[in-house]
């Protein structure tokens, strides 16, 4: 378990998550202009995301450093590299690739999907790349909206404000993207509410991170659909779906339709039973000794002898000293017989 850290005031932790969300568009801001200066269209969207992951990382980690005395600022986002932490983001990966799946089946039972493959040998290296891409937006989101601002903003409100005020939050984020709707709102606040209790259950990203980056690529990379909007994520398959723009979430995606409302809202006692084990190990109440160090031998020893009275001191044993042996003499030669003289 990581060390505790001492309690800050409320107004302390209110304006430390005011800085952190200042920070936030301010690090979004640089990272898209930068990004548009130094690299091509083809690489802006990756080039875009390193940026701002790092921006965000070393923003957050200045301000637990300075502001928080944190010893280990990366880590205390989120990002411990703990025992295990393997298996939790595989977990999460499991979970939001199930999430995927769960939206594409009625999809493909109420309409369908046209699919078109596109086979060539550069269209796979760009898989990889939209992979990369997907891994670190997802990562960046999880630092942004489940890292340091978000732990300030617990701290001031509690985790339940702090859970429903991040939804808002990423919910608002979510609706400056072109193309959204009540609907994508919908969904992108019960999807926050999913991804923070992932957090909650495990104090770290991986969870979470694993749940965000399976949901979108899965529908992005394995299914060729839209995300947020945006379907020219996969070179290899290009999904075309069909039917009802409640099942579909039209040319938005899945973000925007109501199905995928219904399956995160679903998601959420799932997550929950999933991370038992985390919550137990890693949110148990640690026990701090307190009071002061009592001798309870020594205590005890005087309340016996308060109550039997004082002993008498034994008497001292005796010791018996043996006495020195006599030094030998010599005897010299036994005496000589002698027959007695004859009458």
């Amino acid at each position: 378990m990581s060390p505790i850290q001492p309690a800050i005031s409320r107004f302390r932790a209110y304006w430390r998550f005011i800085l952190a969300v200042v920070w936030f568009f301010l690090a979004r801001s640089l990272a898209l202009r930068e990004a548009s200066l130094l690299v091509n269209d083809q690489w802006r969207p990756l080039a875009q995301q390193v940026m701002l992951l790092a921006l965000l990382l070393v923003g957050y980690a200045s301000m637990g450093l300075t502001l928080d005395r944190q010893l280990h600022p990366v880590s205390e986002q989120g990002l411990p590299r703990r025992t295990g932490w393997q298996g939790e983001a595989g977990l999460g990966l499991a979970v939001g690739w199930a999430l995927a799946v769960a939206c594409v089946l009625p999809l493909l039972v109420g309409g369908g999907i046209a699919i078109v493959l596109l086979l060539g040998l550069s269209a796979w290296g760009w898989l990889a790349v939209d992979a990369v891409f997907f891994a670190l937006l997802a990562l960046t989101e999880e630092v942004a909206f489940r890292g340091y601002g978000f732990q300030r903003f617990a701290d001031a409100v509690g985790s339940l404000g702090a859970v429903l005020g991040y939804a808002a939050f990423y919910a608002i984020v979510q609706a400056l993207v072109p193309g959204s709707n009540h609907s994508s709102i919908a969904v992108s606040i019960v999807l926050s509410l999913v991804l923070s209790t992932a957090y909650l259950r495990s104090r770290a990203l991986w969870l979470s991170w694993g749940i965000n980056f399976g949901w979108k690529a899965s529908r992005a990379l394995l299914f060729g659909l839209a995300v947020s909007g945006v379907s020219s994520h996969s070179p290899v398959v290009e999904g075309n779906p069909m039917g009802p723009f409640w099942l579909t979430g039209g040319g938005f995606g899945l973000d925007g339709s109501w199905v995928a409302f219904v399956v995160l809202l679903a998601a959420l006692p799932l997550v929950y039973r999933l991370t038992r084990d985390l919550d137990f190990r890693y949110n148990a109440p640690v026990i701090v000794p307190g009071g002061i160090p009592v001798d309870l031998d020594a205590a005890a020893h005087r309340q016996h002898e308060a109550a039997m009275g004082a002993l008498a001191p034994a008497a001292p044993g005796l010791v018996q000293i043996l006495p020195a042996a006599a030094p030998t003499t010599n005897p010299g030669p036994p005496p000589t017989y002698r027959p007695p003289a004859a009458g």
